[in-house]
């Protein structure tokens, strides 16, 4: 039959779900970055510490096996607030190096190569599209930073018991929200820097030096007028002070947990107006 008497059939093969569709993109996404030594490399790196963590839950929880140590050194080494803020330290710092690397390539080359129109002429909407990438940044981090966090309050809970996890159960919870919201601002973050900045080098050193920069202003607000609520400018700080409110450690004087939320929310909000005024397929010139 010739091409010109045929007439349009629609398709009538098998479809595919919405979620199968949406993880089109992180599954390759996450098969390139892996690819990548320094991203590799850095990921097992940041596995390191919680090994050191997870030793020092089993001494924690075997120390009759060293009689030597006394009841106050005993009392001193518990797995408590404390222990998991400063675990939630180091793992932050692993994940903030793991976006610098791994997050100028997510929005940057579709910019770059004019591919937004074919993503959204498939069944993929912007906001489909920016969660997807999403995706892949925050499933990457929270390698790093949710998973090992549970593993090692799930760890505690093994070897103390029951009783520990109903007196306790708090710290698992924080652990938990703690990471998600370091999770989210930092692949916010990410993105941005990657939908502004085509050069990926350039977009991961704007990714770090966005929180540099923010620390350097909120330190020269309280310096300047003497005051403490500069930190309100600096988003580590207040993810910070969420986590020692919910973890119940003491933290520095500062902005209340209440302002640190509003604050981290504005921020949040800007990020998401950021990245929205970039995905767009077609861009009108006046």
């Amino acid at each position: 039959m010739a091409v010109y008497k045929r007439g349009y059939q629609r398709y009538d093969g098998p479809l595919t779900g919405g979620w199968t569709r949406f993880m089109v993109l992180p599954r390759y996404a996450w098969q390139r970055l892996y690819s990548q030594r320094l991203v590799v490399i850095l990921t097992m790196a940041a596995f390191l510490w919680p090994l050191l963590c997870a030793g020092f839950v089993y001494l924690t929880n075997h120390l009759d096996l060293v009689p030597t140590i006394d009841q106050g050194f005993r009392d001193f080494i518990q797995v408590d607030g404390r222990f998991f803020r400063i675990f939630m330290y180091v793992q932050a710092a692993f994940a903030s190096f793991i976006m610098a690397l791994a997050g100028p390539s997510l929005v940057a080359p579709d910019l770059a190569n004019n591919a937004l129109p074919l993503y959204f002429s498939r069944p993929l909407t912007r906001w489909s599209y920016a969660l997807a990438r999403l995706a892949v940044i925050a499933g990457m981090l929270s390698v790093v930073t949710l998973v090992p966090g549970l593993l090692l309050f799930l760890l505690q809970v093994s070897f103390a018991g029951g009783s520990w996890l109903v007196a306790n159960w708090t710290l698992g919870a924080s652990v938990v929200a703690g990471f998600l919201i370091w999770v989210l601002i930092l692949s916010l973050v990410a993105m941005a820097a990657s939908a502004w900045v085509k050069w990926r080098v350039v977009a991961g050193a704007v990714s770090l030096a966005c929180f540099f920069i923010l620390t350097g202003v909120s330190e020269m607000i309280d310096q300047v007028f003497r005051v403490t609520w500069g930190h309100a400018f600096d988003p580590a700080w207040m993810v910070n002070r969420v986590w020692c409110a919910m973890l119940n450690v003491e933290t520095a004087e500062g902005p209340a947990v209440g302002t640190c939320l509003f604050s981290l929310t504005m921020f949040v909000l800007l990020l998401v107006a950021v990245i929205e005024k970039k995905l767009r397929p077609v861009e009108i010139v006046r």
